[in-house]
């Protein structure tokens, strides 16, 4: 197997002095999307903020193969993506800049965008159906309307390791099955995608289920492991139970 795209190794965070990850570890790969699923509390919020550098930490978090807090600010903003929980934008900016936010990175100081970044964020704006909307003000959109844009501006990035906290917030459920698709696209084409999400039987659709519990990782496993699917059970105290339908395996509640 290639090595990880990104690797955690004895991570821990304290909050308020209280200690949220207790030396946890994982390694995601490329071509690989990896749904991160636990009860609440369970630190999946504060575990991708580690990785993606916004929150101070202890233990070791490599990116490409390389300490992630070694790389140069900008080249690791390059390689590593990041749409937090309830992001928010400036409400004047007109939706396409929102959108170009993210190709950041690779632009020099008050450089103007370049006939890559232009493409890069019509292919972003285009994969999240916000495209048409390129020229209104992020505050004229409903509340779904603009996690697309946010969404956009993180693909607008091209890294190989996307993070992603609840990418579904606001989408009605047929724009959620639409960014269901697109994170699976995204893995397809060799990118490392972890998406936080509450919704047990959506979080099984993906490749790979990572499950915590009190601050640590209980268990890593594919989503059609029987494994799994008892490590998931178990986390949820057996108040749930995980079957099939139409081919797909979702999560019922034990009544």
């Amino acid at each position: 197997m290639k090595p990880a795209a990104i690797s955690v190794r004895n991570l821990q965070v304290q909050l308020g002095g209280v200690q949220v990850l207790k030396g946890l570890g994982l390694d995601l790969h490329g071509g690989r999307w990896t749904s991160l699923v636990g009860p609440n509390g369970a630190g999946k919020s504060t575990l991708l903020k580690a990785m993606a550098q916004l929150l101070p930490y202890t233990g070791g978090i490599n990116l490409l193969g390389q300490p992630a807090q070694s790389i140069y600010r900008r080249s690791r903003a390059q390689q590593l993506a990041w749409l937090g929980q309830g992001e928010s934008g400036s409400d004047d900016l007109r939706v396409y800049d929102v959108a170009l936010l993210g190709r950041l990175p690779h632009r020099s100081w008050l450089a103007p965008a370049s006939v890559a970044d232009q493409a890069a964020v019509e292919q972003a704006l285009r994969a999240t159906q916000a495209w048409a909307w390129r020229d209104q003000p992020l505050g004229q959109l409903s509340a779904g309307e603009r996690q697309r844009v946010l969404l956009a501006r993180a693909l607008a990035v091209e890294s190989r390791v996307i993070l992603m906290d609840e990418p579904l917030t606001n989408l009605d459920p047929p724009h959620q099955v639409d960014c269901l698709r697109l994170l699976r696209q995204l893995a397809a084409d060799g990118k490392a995608v972890l998406s936080v999400l509450h919704d047990l039987s959506l979080a099984l659709l993906a490749d790979d289920l990572i499950v915590m519990a009190e601050g640590r990782v209980v268990h890593h496993g594919a989503c059609s492991d029987r494994s799994t699917h008892r490590a998931l059970e178990q986390v949820f105290d057996h108040r749930i139970e995980i079957g099939q339908s139409a081919g797909h395996w979702i999560c019922l509640p034990r009544l």
